[in-house]
């Protein structure tokens, strides 16, 4: 029998550092967006710049929300975000609370990234190991090249990342705190400014095989940058830590996911994660979201 999942208002999904329409065969969203309509809801997946820091990439969206609302006479809508977009979304929330009914954050950085971190650092010779400098940008690099889309949009790179560390992450939390945890590991609220705030994240799981391995270069990039995780080693997705992502009402934060398994159907045994998103559709029903 089909669940009704509709929402009571559209839903945005909102990309990250580095978005893009496809990888290889795999279209970005793709079967979010397709599971969320065919439970009966408006979905719309805006176009930020792929780079740029978090307020830049927050007013872009403020105003693909005003487009929304116009062209689909809504009062508000509902703004899922990954990874970076999760801050685009928060920004958005913060600036314009009445046209948002909630912040959903998957895999986002809400307290800053290690890797960005070490990726700051490699910029400026001498600042870590030049060992270690090399691997993660060699990683990184092969980890773009697997990444393709539009570039119409301003791009800052060197912004992009500032914003990711956890200094920047930081600053950006100094003045929008919404929906942050007070204690290290914890929830936050769940309603401020009358939006809703979630969130949900993954840690890479046991050793994976070698098809998985071989078949799958993102997860490949994801355990290398994994093991430069100091403060959440072993409790990461290989870009974000488990209690960094934490968001108002946290859903989970240990589901067994890579960085981008949170946008693809998973092949193995384990959580369907698009499964995750009607819940997720399903719970701001439930709150007449």
């Amino acid at each position: 029998m089909q669940r009704n999942a509709t929402t009571r208002y559209p839903i945005l999904l909102v990309h990250g550092l580095f978005g893009f329409e496809r990888i290889g065969r795999f279209e970005l969203f793709h079967d979010v967006k397709q599971a969320l309509r065919d439970v009966g809801n408006r979905v719309f997946v805006p176009q930020l710049s792929a780079t740029h820091d978090n307020e830049v990439r927050g007013q872009q969206l403020l105003m693909q929300i005003d487009r929304v609302l116009a062209g689909t006479g809504a009062s508000k809508v509902n703004v899922i975000g990954h990874s970076q977009g999760a801050l685009a979304c928060r920004y958005a929330a913060a600036l314009a609370p009445e046209k948002v009914a909630s912040v959903t954050s998957v895999s986002g950085p809400n307290h800053g990234s290690e890797v960005a971190d070490l990726l700051r650092k490699a910029l400026v010779p001498g600042q870590i190991p030049e060992r270690t400098a090399h691997e993660i940008a060699t990683q990184f690099a092969n980890f773009l090249t697997l990444l393709s889309g539009r570039r119409t949009l301003p791009q800052n790179a060197v912004a992009a990342l500032g914003a990711l560390t956890r200094e920047g992450v930081s600053q950006f939390n100094r003045t929008y705190p919404q929906g942050l945890p007070t204690t290290w590991g914890g929830q936050g609220a769940e309603v401020v400014d009358g939006v809703r705030y979630y969130s949900w994240s993954g840690v890479l799981p046991a050793a994976p095989t070698e098809n998985l391995l071989e078949f799958n270069p993102v997860h490949r990039v994801c355990r290398v940058l994994s093991r430069h995780f100091t403060v959440e080693a072993g409790q990461n997705d290989g870009f974000v830590g488990r209690y960094s992502s934490h968001l108002g009402s946290v859903i989970r934060s240990d589901y067994p996911f890579d960085h981008m398994d949170s946008l693809r159907r998973t092949h193995g045994p384990s959580i369907d994660p698009i499964e995750l998103y009607v819940e997720q559709a399903l719970r701001l029903r439930a709150a007449d979201l």
